[in-house]
């Protein structure tokens, strides 16, 4: 055998062996590896404080490692114009007068009105500025069903509460309902503006409906009290968002949902949950606490549209968050955190960590959603079971230390792609990181749809029944997100 036959083979042998380490390397990446957004903050963290070397060397590596996976930092904020939260059409329809209509104009009146309220009656701010400094607002005369107690602003835009207390309304009765109203937490130290609404024990069938909630930890908090559980709620084209970073330690999450049941959370706009201290981990929604049956649809989840660069851990929708301790759960126990969620059709985009995470989430379905610029859906422990189908992931679908998935027809991107700049999901789409969702190329089609995961009316984004043939993820025209429609 010649020299030359000998190098050659020697050759290809190499380029074999460097071709199956690449290959093992992605499959593990894949499994278990950290995605680059996660990895780069922890090198900088690590190389921070030694020779001034390493330490720039660690920065640079980091910065590389984002703008392979996240793109370029140096965009303006996104521009929104999907039809999700608030929208300028009022919800509901005004008391005529006689029937239970209540008008009330200052702060007073309005303590005075949720104190004397009836089944029925709808409360109706006159235009203007509320505010309310100190003890929150207690609500706790029931409706009942058929006979809600509204309290509403006539058109959205036109009253404004500012909230410099604790909590804001504490629901602890049953069948209340508030729409079309604009809510800020104005605390001087963020500790002191934990929620716009605690809806707690006795306050089931609450319902929040076209309003405008800013600057609080947690925007809404739900949880039991004294053994009675606030189920069966309503936040539906409700925006929720921050101007700032929390300074808090607290949990930052803008619905917080906990041992509650039955719970909707459709079509609003969740956005900039930033928490600048503690652990940095927040979360856009969650339920956890061993609750049944709560649905996220039709929501926009954008982690970080205007507050970008921070660092922390932002995660979209979550069914199980970070866990519960079991004299806080439902059942005293928590073998699962959530069981028979549902997250579909939701958009969620621009988060640092998980788009979808499940913890200890049994029999959930995440079907027809789409994530872009997040490490995907994260599903975890041997208590997860979850039927994943239709959705379109920029990143991958991974469970993790037992959890149990079962998979219909998925369209995702595997992790490895992040670390060389490969984003074949993302590029489906126009502009995505602009806020621009058009397809570049026509929408993406399945060969089939299973139709055991979903309702039979089942809606889009937007609004609309789903396409046929289906498409992946959450909706088939973009387009038809951007025009208003009425709010119910």
């Amino acid at each position: 055998m010649t020299v030359r036959t000998l190098v050659r083979r020697g050759l290809v042998a190499a380029v074999l062996i460097g071709v199956a380490g690449a290959g093992a390397l992605a499959l593990a990446i894949d499994r278990a590896g950290p995605a680059p957004r996660t990895l780069a903050p922890y090198i900088a963290k690590r190389t921070s404080g030694h020779h001034a070397f390493i330490e720039g060397a660690g920065r640079r590596v980091a910065a590389a490692l984002l703008a392979l996976d996240r793109g370029a930092d140096d965009m303006p904020p996104p521009a929104l114009s999907l039809a999700a939260g608030a929208q300028p059409q009022p919800a509901g329809q005004e008391a005529a007068a006689g029937s239970g209509a209540i008008g009330v104009a200052t702060p007073d009146a309005l303590r005075a009105a949720l104190r004397a309220a009836t089944p029925g009656d709808v409360i109706t701010l006159a235009p203007g500025t509320y505010r309310f400094d100190g003890r929150g607002i207690d609500v706790t005369r029931p409706g009942r069903a058929g006979a809600p107690i509204v309290v509403r602003a006539a058109r959205p835009g036109t009253v404004h509460i500012e909230l410099a207390t604790l909590e804001g309304f504490v629901v602890a009765a049953p069948y209340w309902r508030f729409e079309n109203l604009d809510i800020a937490g104005v605390c001087p130290a963020d500790d002191d503006c934990e929620h716009a609404f605690h809806v707690v024990g006795a306050g089931h069938h609450f319902a929040s409906v076209n309003n405008t909630i800013s600057d609080f930890n947690a925007h809404f908090k739900i949880n039991a009290s004294g053994g009675l559980y606030p189920d069966d709620g309503l936040i539906a084209h409700t925006t929720l968002r921050d101007t700032h970073p929390r300074a808090t330690t607290r949990p930052v999450t803008p619905i917080d949902l906990v041992t509650a049941s039955g719970w909707t959370l459709s079509a609003n706009l969740i956005a900039d949950f930033v928490k600048g201290d503690g652990n940095g981990v927040s979360y856009g929604a969650f339920a956890k606490g061993g609750g049944r049956n709560n649905v996220f649809e039709r929501n926009v989840v954008w982690c970080e549209q205007k507050l970008r660069g921070y660092p922390g851990q932002r995660v979209g929708l979550s069914l199980g968050g970070g866990g519960t301790g079991q004299t806080s759960c439902r059942d005293g126990r928590c073998i699962t955190e959530q069981d028979g969620g549902v997250l579909r059709a939701n958009l969620i985009v621009g988060c640092s960590d998980a788009g979808i995470y499940l913890n200890s989430a049994a029999a959930s379905t995440v079907v027809d959603n789409t994530l872009v610029d997040t490490t995907g859906i994260d599903v975890r422990y041997p208590t997860s079971s979850a039927r994943i189908d239709g959705n379109l992931v920029d990143g991958p679908i991974r469970g993790r230390d037992g959890a149990i998935l079962h998979l219909g027809d998925n369209r995702s991107a595997a992790m490895w792609r992040a670390y060389v700049g490969s984003h074949p999901v993302r590029d489906l789409f126009r502009a995505p990181q602009s806020g621009d969702f058009a397809w570049r190329d026509g929408a993406p089609l399945r060969a089939e749809t299973d139709d055991v995961t979903r309702p039979a009316q089942a809606l889009d984004l937007c609004g609309r029944p789903r396409a046929e043939p289906g498409v992946y993820g959450a909706f088939a025209d973009v387009g038809a997100c951007a025009a208003p429609g009425g709010v119910r």
